[in-house]
């Protein structure tokens, strides 16, 4: 290979790199669509999943779910990363909360006592827990589990529970796997 040869392949490479560079950032300028979700969840929805998943991880000497905004995180999480069949599945499951609270409280669940809604949330994570034992190679995820999941990440990610819920240091220094733990310390946010 001759210099002539070395520098237009060099040329091709930095010009690929630039172009691929330029069309990665453009996708990231591009705002996210809202019309989905409001296809997927009406207006109520978010209330509605905020006070379940309030349940899940409630407000106690740390923010709950509903304060980290878990309630407008689920419903672009389904959107955007669920199959059409897992979205489905939960917004069904979603829908059948009431359905399952009236036929064993005689009430809605957001009108439940914070104790009913412990009780209630407690079987629905034990009756998904069972189902997910259970369940063969391409059954669906139960709904539950799903709700649990994104909870979860909806309030750890956030910055409320980063921050509060979590240790959290905006500038971490080096890696020390021998750091000294002590029972009962948050565990650290990344």
């Amino acid at each position: 290979m001759n210099r002539r040869e070395a520098l237009q392949r060099v040329a091709l490479l930095m010009g690929g790199t630039v172009i691929g560079a330029n069309l990665f950032l453009q996708g990231c300028t591009q705002e996210a669509s809202t019309k989905d979700v409001a296809a997927l969840f009406d207006a109520k929805s978010t209330d509605f999943i905020g006070d379940l998943a309030e349940v899940i991880l409630p407000k106690t000497a740390t923010p709950g779910a509903k304060e980290a905004g878990v309630g407008e995180f689920i419903p672009v999480m389904i959107r955007d990363c669920y199959t059409e069949a897992d979205q489905k599945i939960f917004v069904e499951g979603l829908a059948g909360i009431d359905a399952q609270a009236e036929k064993q409280f005689k009430k809605k669940f957001q009108a439940l006592s914070a104790e009913e809604k412990t009780t209630f949330v407690n079987a629905l994570d034990k009756e998904a827990s069972t189902y997910q034992k259970e369940k063969k190679e391409g059954d669906p995820t139960h709904f539950f589990t799903m709700f649990k999941q994104l909870t979860l990440t909806g309030f750890f990610t956030s910055e409320v529970g980063a921050t509060k819920a979590l240790r959290y240091v905006k500038i971490p220094g080096k890696y020390d796997g021998n750091f000294p733990y002590k029972k009962g310390e948050k565990a650290w946010a990344l």
